[in-house]
């Protein structure tokens, strides 16, 4: 069985997999690939190490594009030379889906599942459609995904879940932190973003925000979570903040934040989501590079870039995105969030229907993907 991830996060979600696949075959299947410390653990023999795919920028996949080129020819060499029963593609896109297209044109025999289904559904819907021709089965974190592969003509889509809903335990306050999350001063969450460009255009927009609440007299508790690797520019960026944010880190800490906080200033992205699970009421910055704005205004074609909004179906965090993230749009919401009210009130009722939105029924979203996997195996491998 082959597997290949080329990211942190669908290493995680690779070795899950892993390990309920060898729970339904035993200790007789074995694990080629490519993969990350997850992974590897779980007993994969990696083709070579994902950091050398830690590229980000378009400038510097430019640079690396021989490398880059390179790796997906090993890659489908080696997954063509093993004959494996089931190859599946876990996220990373721009290299699985090179490799899945390659591998199918050189031996269709070789089964093929997509985990974590391409965002055909915000930008270049045309891709569903391809797929057809390379992937057998789509694998679905969101539950409106298997309705936009079949409006888009593209491969038999199943929504499994999202590794979320596996994480309610850690998001999910306990009566003493819900009690603190009510509590004076309120807590807010400050959520700059997890790259370092995203960190260095949020900062400044975010800083004068809570400097807007502070003149108008609005005191509250900021908590900034962050990683190691972003530790210094955090501290730099807030250096000059009028109020200073206490920074934390480790997903530990992190979610202990998200579970006693009253509201939060985010960057948009996945950790919507995870703010609306923890009930967090939220509102929302982005702000990319001009060109990069340019081609993202003329090629998504969803109604809101907020994760959580297109789970819920509909607009109930405020999304501020390039010349609009600005302290002036900002503050005013969040002074509406930090107190009770139909502003907050709004956002708290539409997270409360996210459970039985994002349900997955008795199994989890690794029980259920692995049963996918299994038996898109099993029908393309059998005999006549």
């Amino acid at each position: 069985m082959w597997l290949v991830a080329t990211g942190e996060s669908g290493d995680r979600l690779g070795a899950s997999l892993m390990k309920v696949l060898r729970q339904r075959l035993g200790d007789g299947v074995a694990f080629s690939g490519v993969g990350g410390r997850g992974m590897i653990g779980e007993g994969l023999v990696s083709l070579f190490p994902i950091e050398e795919l830690s590229i980000v920028g378009f400038t510097a996949v430019l640079k690396q594009l021989p490398k880059i080129l390179r790796l997906i020819r090993g890659t489908v060499d080696a997954i063509v030379a093993s004959q494996p029963d089931v190859l599946v593609i876990i996220d990373s896109p721009d290299f699985t889906q090179r490799v899945a297209k390659r591998v199918r044109a050189r031996d269709g025999a070789i089964p093929i599942v997509n985990y974590v289904a391409p965002t055909v559904w915000a930008w270049r819907p045309g891709r569903a459609q391809t797929m057809r021709g390379y992937v057998d089965h789509v694998l679905g974190l969101l539950p409106f995904e298997p309705d936009a592969f079949r409006r888009l003509d593209g491969p038999p889509c199943t929504y499994v879940g999202h590794p979320l809903i596996e994480q309610l335990a850690s998001l999910r306050p306990t009566p003493e932190e819900q009690a603190r999350r009510e509590a004076a001063p309120p807590r807010l969450l400050v959520l700059p973003g997890s790259r370092r460009s995203e960190v260095g255009r949020h900062m400044p927009v975010f800083g004068e925000t809570l400097a807007r609440l502070q003149a108008q007299g609005i005191a509250c508790e900021a908590v900034l979570p962050t990683t190691p690797h972003l530790e210094a520019a955090v501290k730099a960026g807030v250096a000059n903040w009028p109020v200073q944010p206490t920074i934390i880190m480790g997903e530990d800490e992190k979610r202990a934040a998200f579970r006693s906080a009253r509201a939060a200033l985010a960057k948009s992205g996945t950790v919507t989501l995870e703010l609306a699970l923890a009930g967090v009421p939220m509102v929302t910055a982005y702000r990319v590079g001009q060109v990069e704005a340019f081609i993202l205004r003329r090629l998504v074609k969803v109604p809101s870039v907020i994760l959580a909004n297109l789970v819920i179906g509909e607009a109930v965090i405020p999304e501020f995105l390039q010349e609009d993230c600005t302290a002036d749009n900002l503050a005013p919401v969040l002074v509406d969030l930090l107190k009770d009210g139909p502003v907050r009130a709004r956002q708290v009722a539409a997270f409360s229907r996210l459970d039985s939105i994002m349900a997955t029924g008795a199994a989890s979203p690794s029980e259920r993907a692995a049963d996918i996997v299994l038996a898109t195996m099993r029908r393309e491998r059998a005999p006549g």
